[in-house]
C-alpha cells in the first residue's frame, strides 16, 4: 500500500528589523497615544526596517538562512519558493526570484502570491500541493511585507497597526501522518472598498495625482473589516475544527494572524479555546500582514510539541481568509 505523501514543517526561521517603533514616537507624530493605541489594538511597539535601498527580499534572506541553518541543508537544496506579500521589491520580477538569487537558491524556481494578511495560508496551502504531488521535496514558504513602505504616518488610523517582518517554513515530505492535514480558504472581493491600495496598478498606474493624493497608501475602513474579520475568522477556524470532528479541547495552539487582539480573542472564544493556548506578539510586532503567523511559529518552536494539532487563521484585505489544520512534525 502507498502511504500518502503530507507537507510537513521541518524547520522555521524569521526576521524583524533591530528598529522599534513605539506607541510614544507616535505620540510625536499623530493625534494619538499609548493607552489609545493599547486598548484599541492591543500594540505597544512595531518593527520598522531602516535604511537605504532596503526591501522585502533583505528581509526574506535572513529569515531563510535561519530556516537553512535549524536544518542544516544548503539554499542549492530548496526546490520551489513561495513568498506572500503585499509589498514586493517591485512589481516584477518576483521577490521570491530576487531572494533567490540573493541566498544562491540556484536551484529552486519561486514566485510571489497576493492575499494580504491571509496570504500565508495561501502559500501553505500552494507549497503543500507541490509536496503532496511528490514533484518536490523542499518547499520554502515565506511570510514577508514591509509595511512601512505604503503606510501613510499622517493617518493615526492605520499608521498604529503595522510594522514589517518576514517568517518561513520549510515544507518536506511525510508518510507518518504529519504535515497540512486541511485547509479551508475564502475570498470575497466585494470586501476590497474597504480595505485596498488604490494605485500603482493597471486600473491607476503611478502619477503625480495618485502620488499628491496618497492612492498609494493603505485605505482601511476600521468598522466593516473588524465586524468582516471577526466573523470570517472565528466561523472558518470552528468550520474547520468540526470538518475534522476535533474540538477546542484538541488543538495545542491557535496561530492567528495578529491584526488586533479582539478579533483574535473573538475567535478563540468560537473554538472554545484556552487563551493560553492562543500564540500573541501584536504587541511587539504590530500587525506584519503575511509575516505574523510564521513570526509566530518561529518565536513559538520551542514550545510546540511533536504530535500536536495547530490551527493557523488569518482574515485579510480583499477580502480573504482561513483557517489550517496542522500536525507539528518535529
Amino acid at each position: 500500500m502507498i502511504k500518502k505523501i503530507a507537507a510537513a514543517i521541518t524547520a522555521v526561521g524569521g526576521y524583524v528589523p533591530p528598529d522599534k517603533l513605539t506607541n510614544f514616537d507616535l505620540e510625536k507624530m499623530v493625534d494619538t497615544n499609548d493607552e489609545w493605541i493599547r486598548t484599541r489594538t492591543g500594540i505597544t511597539e512595531r518593527r520598522i526596517l531602516k535604511g537605504e535601498g532596503l526591501a522585502t527580499s533583505d528581509m526574506v534572506v535572513p529569515a531563510v538562512k535561519d530556516l537553512l541553518h535549524k536544518r542544516g541543508i544548503e539554499a542549492s537544496e530548496i526546490d520551489c519558493m513561495i513568498v506572500a506579500t503585499v509589498t514586493p521589491d517591485m512589481v516584477f520580477p518576483a521577490t521570491a526570484n530576487i531572494a533567490c538569487d540573493k541566498l544562491g537558491a540556484k536551484n529552486a524556481w519561486g514566485f510571489d502570491l497576493s492575499a494580504a494578511c491571509s496570504g500565508f495560508l495561501y502559500a501553505v496551502t500552494t507549497g503543500a500541493s507541490l509536496i503532496e504531488s511528490g514533484r518536490y521535496k523542499k518547499v520554502v514558504v515565506v511570510g514577508a511585507d514591509k509595511m512601512s513602505a505604503i503606510v501613510d504616518y499622517t493617518d493615526r488610523n492605520t499608521c498604529v497597526l503595522f510594522g514589517d517582518g518576514a517568517g518561513a517554513v520549510l515544507l518536506e515530505p511525510n508518510f507518518e501522518g504529519y504535515g497540512v492535514l486541511d485547509s479551508i480558504l475564502r475570498s470575497d472581493g466585494s470586501g476590497a472598498q474597504y480595505l485596498h491600495m488604490k494605485a500603482g496598478g493597471s486600473l491607476r498606474p503611478a502619477s503625480i495625482e495618485t502620488v499628491t493624493n496618497k492612492e498609494h497608501n493603505i485605505f482601511q475602513d476600521g468598522q466593516p473589516v473588524f465586524k468582516f474579520a471577526v466573523k470570517g475568522m472565528a466561523d472558518v477556524s470552528a468550520e474547520l475544527l468540526e470538518r475534522n470532528n476535533l474540538t477546542g479541547d484538541d488543538i495545542a495552539w491557535l496561530v492567528p494572524h495578529q491584526a488586533n487582539k479582539r478579533i483574535i480573542d473573538a475567535t478563540a472564544n468560537r473554538m472554545g479555546l484556552n487563551p493560553e493556548k492562543v500564540m500573541l506578539n501584536i504587541q511587539r510586532y504590530g500587525n506584519t500582514t503575511a509575516a505574523t503567523i510564521p513570526l509566530c511559529l518561529w518565536e513559538w518552536k520551542h514550545q510546540i510539541n511533536k504530535g500536536d494539532l495547530i490551527v493557523l487563521a488569518a482574515f485579510g484585505g480583499g477580502f480573504t481568509w482561513g483557517a489550517t489544520l496542522v500536525k507539528w512534525e518535529y
